[in-house]
């Protein structure tokens, strides 16, 4: 079995985890409605330009980690995590170090495509709660290898420790992930591509995990 490693992000990761985050959501009929005419390569150079900046950003309460194959030293997984203002100086080793980088972030083209009323719910959701899991990426390469959940299975222990709830809103691909380690659904919201020109169910849940208080 290949051995995998987490760790925290630096600013050197931002290429490697703009393929790996990229490539993730390209399988989503979606996210693809966000980026019409334009290639999954484009995109992914764009979000490289962004990612130093966007791990940089709020690192008071932002957290990221990642997942590297010992073998080939491939970023095989990544997830950016959301304290509450009350731990911001909690889980320090997922803080990503303060770094210089070229100022490539305002030359990105991230003008996606405007879907009206598509997330709105999402929006609200992360209003509510705020807390927790904001971001899980697996490349398709890597599916299957229990990598999505080391990265949960991490997060988790960090919530205990921290005694922190999380929250999160997921996909149907990943609920099976999120189940294994106790998370609940709260609600669902399944809409039809069709409104956005595209085809499919558009599936989104608003799961959470309680953790035990400490005594």
């Amino acid at each position: 079995m290949t051995p995998y490693e987490i760790r925290g992000c630096t600013v050197a990761d931002a290429t490697a985890l703009a393929y790996n985050n990229i490539g993730a959501f390209w399988e989503s009929p979606g996210y693809k409605l966000l980026w019409l005419g334009r290639s999954l390569e484009y995109v992914t150079v764009n979000a490289a330009k962004r990612m130093p900046r966007n791990l940089l950003n709020d690192r008071a309460h932002q957290r990221h980690q990642l997942v590297v194959d010992g073998e080939t030293g491939r970023i095989v997984g990544y997830a950016r995590w959301i304290l509450p203002d009350r731990l911001a100086g909690e889980w320090l080793e997922a803080q990503t170090p303060t770094q210089e980088f070229t100022r490539a972030f305002d030359k990105a083209d991230w003008n996606f495509t405007d879907l009206p009323n598509m997330d709105d719910h999402v929006h609200v959701a992360k209003a509510h709660y705020f807390r927790g899991l904001d971001y899980l990426a697996v490349h398709p390469d890597n599916k299957g290898r229990g990598i999505a959940s080391m990265l949960v299975g991490h997060g988790v222990a960090a919530a205990e420790k921290m005694n922190v709830y999380i929250f999160l809103i997921a996909f149907e691909a990943d609920l099976g992930v999120y189940k294994k380690f106790g998370f609940e659904i709260l609600e669902s919201n399944v809409q039809d591509l069709a409104k956005w020109g595209g085809a499919g169910p558009y599936a989104t849940y608003m799961i959470e995990k309680k953790i035990a208080k400490r005594g």
